[in-house]
């Protein structure tokens, strides 16, 4: 799938959301992913496009209210996919934040030792002028 970043996040959003087997009308989806109505309506197409899921009427009233979206093969192995680079993603983030916490916590040792080393050099002057 080619995406950008921000449809790449909402389209897995999506897929993770259809994947776990929730029943949900859209309106409730749209709610819960924090997209509004039209925007998941909008998307939903796009992964129907693409045949990620397919979208079936469960009663055939004429509101055309009643779908439910299950995820095709091609859905599934899509959203594995995602969640491999989803993964992936964050992995590297919590490294990137980890390494970033060590380099801060050496500097802050470096610091305090420097400031220990500097509070004996005064104390020591304060001893040879008494």
């Amino acid at each position: 799938m080619n995406l950008n970043k921000k449809n790449y996040e909402e389209y897995f959003s999506i897929l993770r959301k259809i994947g776990s087997g929730s029943e949900l009308s859209q309106r409730k989806m749209a709610k819960e992913l924090g997209f509004s109505l039209g925007k998941l309506n909008y998307c939903l197409k796009e992964l129907q496009k693409k045949g990620l899921i397919k979208i079936q009427n469960f009663k055939k009233n004429k509101k055309k209210i009643n779908y439910f979206y299950i995820l095709t093969p091609k859905g599934i192995s899509s959203k594995t996919h995602l969640t491999i680079n989803f993964m992936k993603k964050k992995m590297e983030e919590y490294d990137e934040l980890k390494s970033e916490i060590e380099k801060k916590k050496s500097n802050q040792n470096i610091n305090a030792q420097n400031q220990l080393e500097t509070n004996s050099k005064i104390k020591k002057i304060d001893y040879e002028l008494l």
